[in-house]
């Protein structure tokens, strides 16, 4: 081997080795960030000094000395990652007021009573009146699932909630939500270390619709979804499931691997089996194209119509807080045709 190629050789050798030793070394830093001690100061120190380390072991590396620095990095991140795995999520902690209380539930026969089912009346994101009910709902009288997209940070991110409407009139919303402590706010990378808890909301949608369109400024979207009656109940039942075993087992939220699309895919995979995986999921703005590819959305209808007809953000305004809210933010979106053709799922 000549000595030029023998030189790009250990080039390109290095390079890996850099990649092998700064992305972990990027990770352990943003996990002490997040998770090391409270208090800016001592977790800024902490980072600093973990940052140091992993910059003297890139400079021993390159300059042809990795020996002791390279094991000394690895025996640290080993330590570091004992100790992540030793965060365990907990429900015994300061949580925000909206988020406070996990809806639980009992099922009996066709019958299922919902605890903490949240009903907020919102003046402003720091002025409301705290109601936390317990409901009984009839799986007789369930006859349909709308989807709401809530818009909060352009096109591709978005809120995703899931309301099952009654033959009475009534509605309740599911949503997955940031459980975050009190006086902290929402950070997308926080959610991929541990930062916040896991949580299922149940809610009346003058609640935990309104306030996105009426308080936060969101614009929302709402697309009735095609669906047998027997996978209704199937997703009713999995939302409880689901709510009620986060209360005994707490779980962290993921920004990616749990968040409020992906934990509802996973419940709907137990129930219908396939269903494709794609990058929509992800990105929750998108998820009216991916359920209108997979057939669950009004065929009759193309994307574009349904996004317009569903635009419901200011009948949302215009509802207020009135009694017929649910009713109001409906008006002009067509009922689901069950004889309409219905597409197959595809990869």
């Amino acid at each position: 081997m000549s000595a030029g190629a023998a030189n790009t050789l250990r080039f390109i050798s290095l390079l890996l080795a850099t990649g092998l030793i700064g992305l972990p070394g990027c990770w352990a830093a943003l996990a002490l960030w997040y998770q090391g001690p409270t208090g800016q100061l001592p977790k800024a120190l902490m980072v600093a000094l973990w940052t140091g380390l992993v910059i003297g072991v890139l400079i021993a590396l390159w300059q042809g000395r990795p020996g002791a620095a390279v094991a000394i990095f690895v025996a640290v991140f080993l330590g570091l990652i004992f100790w992540w795995h030793g965060i365990a999520p907990s429900n015994d902690l300061s949580w925000a007021d909206d988020v406070s209380c996990i809806c639980s539930g009992t099922i009996a026969g066709d019958l299922v009573t919902l605890r903490n089912v949240r009903n907020f009346e919102w003046r402003t994101n720091e002025d409301y009146t705290q109601r936390w009910e317990t409901r009984v709902y009839d799986l007789t009288g369930l006859n349909s699932v709308d989807m709401v997209i809530s818009y909060w940070s352009g096109r591709a991110i978005a809120h995703m909630l899931v309301s099952f409407g009654f033959q009475d009139g009534g509605h309740v919303a599911f949503s997955v939500e940031v459980r975050r402590l009190k006086n902290k706010s929402y950070s997308e990378i926080g959610g991929f270390f541990k930062n916040y808890g896991l949580s299922i909301i149940a809610a009346d949608e003058r609640d935990v619709i309104g306030v996105r369109t009426n308080v936060r400024g969101e614009d929302d979207y709402l697309y009735r979804i095609r669906m047998p009656p027997s996978a209704m109940r199937a997703l009713f039942v999995g939302y409880v499931e689901q709510a009620s075993q986060l209360v005994e087992e707490p779980r962290f939220y993921n920004t990616i691997t749990v968040n409020c699309t992906t934990l509802v895919y996973h419940i709907m995979k137990g129930f219908v089996g396939h269903l494709p995986w794609s990058y929509e999921l992800l990105l929750t703005g998108y998820l009216p194209e991916y359920v209108y590819q997979v057939g669950g959305l009004d065929q009759r209808f193309s994307l574009e119509e349904l996004r317009a007809l569903g635009r419901i953000t200011e009948r949302a305004k215009l509802s207020g807080n009135s009694e017929s809210f649910s009713a109001d933010i409906r008006r002009g979106i067509p009922a689901i045709d069950v004889q309409s053709p219905h597409k197959p799922a595809t990869a």
